[in-house]
């Protein structure tokens, strides 16, 4: 009788991130990977496909850190204007570090 797979459904499945996470929420799983007893899963950005990262899967199961589906700024409980804010932070910030890289 062949092991039971961990984590059978993960490909595919869709994460919403409860603190912004390379300036983005939201997220799908792209990708996975058996390694020395541990599973992973690279996300994806749904909104900006460059943005890509390895996470141990167990890392999913933390409700503090992440929550399965996309849920709304809303539902976590934070003001759009306030997360359009940090954004316009973050993205001001990734401009400056690409600037400083290039002179």
């Amino acid at each position: 009788m062949p092991k039971k797979q961990k984590f059978p459904h993960l490909l595919g499945s869709k994460w919403t991130a409860c603190e912004a996470t390379f300036g983005w929420r939201h997220f799908a799983v792209v990708n996975r990977k058996n390694e020395e007893g541990h599973v992973f899963a690279e996300l994806e950005s749904s909104c900006d496909r460059t943005i890509r990262f390895w996470v141990n899967a167990k890392n999913l199961r933390d409700r503090r850190r992440w929550l399965p589906g996309w849920t709304t700024l809303e539902e976590l409980g934070i003001e759009p204007s306030k997360y359009e804010k940090n954004l316009e932070q973050i993205n001001r910030s990734q401009v400056e570090r690409v600037v400083t890289e290039r002179s």
